[in-house]
């Protein structure tokens, strides 16, 4: 292991073994196996008819294949060995290369993706961080291999977005990032009109 990932998992050494924080590591997880957390957000997403349910369908399953597909050619290019000592708390076993995280690489992917409001994506991102906090808890990976899949998926994820928005025109993904630059810009010129004021 590099001196990084020695460091990181000297920090999360002590949390390991309790019971109540080895749980909750397990359960964020095993939401984002398969990107089943993202299916559900989509789900949800999707009960708008039009085209905020198109851009929900289209963007996960753009993230969704995307993802994999990148992870696994990364995977079979890096070959890493996972760390030892997997902590056995009711996850599945991962079995492929170490390097990226596959579920921080779809995690961060996804999360900007179907963000379609800064809140939103905001929100996202702070349940991808979880999801790759609890990969280096389990031992499932080392820090790195979280860092990699957080730059990665982030990466393509910012990259996909814009498409998705193209393809699915008048949904709210556009929409509600502009205001949030609308109120972020007005809020900005208010200092100046009061300094013109004075």
């Amino acid at each position: 292991m590099s001196t990084i990932d020695q460091a990181v998992d000297a920090a999360f050494e002590p949390l390991r073994g309790r019971p109540e924080v080895d749980r909750i590591a397990a359960v964020v997880s095993n939401l984002a196996d398969y990107g089943f957390i993202w299916v559900l957000l989509a789900g949800l997403k999707a009960r708008r008819r039009g085209a905020d349910r198109r851009r929900a369908v289209v963007g996960l399953a753009t993230a969704g294949f995307s993802s994999l597909i990148v992870s696994r050619m990364v995977k079979a290019a890096v070959e890493r060995q996972r760390p030892e000592d997997h902590l056995d708390a009711g996850v599945r076993t991962p079995t492929s290369s170490s390097f990226p995280s596959g579920h921080t690489l779809a995690a961060f992917c996804t999360a900007f993706v179907l963000g379609d409001t800064q809140a939103g994506t905001a929100a996202n991102v702070g349940f991808a961080t979880a999801v790759a906090a609890s990969r280096v808890h389990l031992r499932a990976h080392h820090s790195t291999d979280v860092i990699g899949g957080a730059v990665i998926g982030s990466v393509l994820g910012l990259g996909l977005r814009p498409i998705v928005d193209i393809v699915t025109p008048g949904s709210g993904g556009r929409r509600g990032r502009r205001r949030g630059r609308r109120r972020s810009g007005r809020g900005m010129r208010q200092p100046e009109v009061v300094l013109q004021k004075l």
